[in-house]
């Protein structure tokens, strides 16, 4: 199997931001917290800076390369668990829509219709407003971005198994729905709601981007992508490395698992082959 030269290089990327989120600690080679008044602003390696911060430092001193290696584990942290609620939520209820039908899977088809219909960066602008933010309500209320995807495709899928070969002859034997669902119809849509997270994962990043641009996502001393991005808007004048660094990294790594989801979806659906 050939793999594009471009597929490669966004799995290159995407390993190289799983690594460094991973080994945070180690690569960064200052606290992100750690303050040089006497460094303010200094600009990078090649702009007139030193080594000593190489991406240069932003406002109080605090260098921009512990920032951002900090900030993509929070990024990554945040976007992968938003993504996981929204996958387990969505396919929990496309499953019981697709299991009992009638009047359980019209309810379930409702909330798919109001989740679409209702522009979720006013729900989350609305609702951090009201109840304040912390990390698990931040990651929380991002799962509830896109789910209705998950259920449309699981519902649809597992109304299609179910009506196959396999899923019957299960039922015939015996087997609970748990059984059925869990350990028959699900690894047979798994590729799919694969594929579906890697086509939602960019949209996390950028939302979680967004709200953390305005203030009301990741909160100090913890930093962010777009935390940083938002305290170096006021700076792009004078040091706009403090905005670049951030801005070029969402760049990078939404365009890359993009272009992975893309691959996957051609890769494993046999409709598009």
């Amino acid at each position: 199997m050939r793999i594009p030269p471009l597929v490669l290089l966004a799995l290159a990327w995407v390993v190289l931001m799983l690594c460094i989120a991973i080994f945070a600690d180690a690569a960064a080679p200052y606290s992100y917290t750690a303050l040089d008044l006497r460094a303010r602003l200094s600009p990078p390696v090649g702009f007139g800076g030193s080594w000593t911060h190489p991406l240069g430092t932003d406002e109080l001193g605090r260098d921009v390369l512990s920032r951002l290696v900090h900030s993509i584990r929070m990024s990554l942290l945040i976007a992968f668990g938003a993504c996981i609620i929204a996958a387990v939520l969505g396919t929990l209820l496309g499953f019981l829509a697709a299991h009992f039908r009638g009047v359980v899977e019209h309810v379930v088809l409702a909330l798919v219709d109001f989740q679409a219909s209702m522009p979720f960066l006013v729900l989350a602008l609305s609702v951090l407003a009201f109840l304040g933010n912390s990390l698990p309500l931040f990651i929380c209320l991002l799962g509830l971005h896109g789910w209705e995807r998950y259920a449309r495709i699981a519902r649809g899928l597992a109304i299609s198994a179910g009506a196959q070969g396999y899923a019957a002859a299960v039922r015939q034997l015996g087997a609970s729905p748990l059984r059925i669902y869990g350990q028959h119809i699900l690894p047979n849509i798994a590729s799919t709601l694969i594929v579906s997270m890697t086509l939602a994962f960019p949209e996390i990043v950028l939302l979680e981007s967004g709200l953390s641009f305005l203030g009301l996502g990741v909160q100090p001393p913890a930093t962010s992508l777009g935390s940083m991005v938002g305290y170096g808007r006021e700076y792009l004048t004078r040091a706009p490395w403090v905005l670049l660094a951030p801005s070029i990294t969402i760049v990078l790594t939404t365009l890359a698992v993009s272009v992975l989801g893309d691959w996957l979806r051609d890769r494993l659906d046999p409709t598009l082959r």
